[in-house]
């Protein structure tokens, strides 16, 4: 029974990374998921509570390094608070307004947020200053740094991934 517990585990972890990538929060479902197999099989037996503390600050770095990384890459090309702002809620936006618009899964969500965090922070800076060009380095640090995130945050997935399935593994 722990074997089929396992295949539904990594299952549930696989599709824990897809909708990462779709800008859900698929960690969360990862972390939930080797939880629920550690109530199923005895918490401690195959994970245990300290494994399951790191999953979770894993998940919860991941998803902070994600949300602020747009703001951060705009930052970085020199926009002030209102352009970083516009870079968070630009990338939420675009990437809830691309996913249905662009049908290729994955791509859209990402092209989307990359996009609206371009778009919010280079408009928003213009507002301030009307500067064609400094917004548009602005908005392209927005755009890389959200870029960066979607990838850091998809590594800590692929971490939480190796560290869970060789933790469960039910061998013991």
């Amino acid at each position: 029974m722990n074997w089929l517990y396992y295949i539904l585990l990594l299952a549930t972890m696989v599709i824990g990374l897809l909708v990462n990538l779709l800008g859900l929060p698929g960690l969360w479902l990862m972390v939930a998921g080797v939880a629920g197999y550690g109530l199923l099989t005895g918490m401690g037996t195959f994970v245990g509570w300290q494994v399951l503390v790191v999953l979770l600050v894993l998940a919860l770095v991941a998803e902070v390094v994600e949300f602020f990384a747009g703001s951060v890459g705009a930052k970085n090309a020199g926009a002030g608070r209102l352009g970083m702002t516009g870079a968070v809620i630009g990338a939420f936006i675009g990437a809830l307004v691309a996913t249905p618009l662009i049908p290729v899964p994955i791509v859209g969500t990402v092209v989307g947020a990359c996009l609206g965090a371009f778009v919010g922070a280079a408009g928003l800076e213009i507002i301030l200053k009307p500067d064609l060009f400094r917004a548009l380095r602005i908005g392209f640090g927005a755009a890389k740094g959200r870029l960066l995130g979607i990838v850091l945050k998809s590594t800590f997935g692929g971490l939480i991934f190796l560290i869970a399935a060789i933790d469960a593994l039910p061998l013991r």
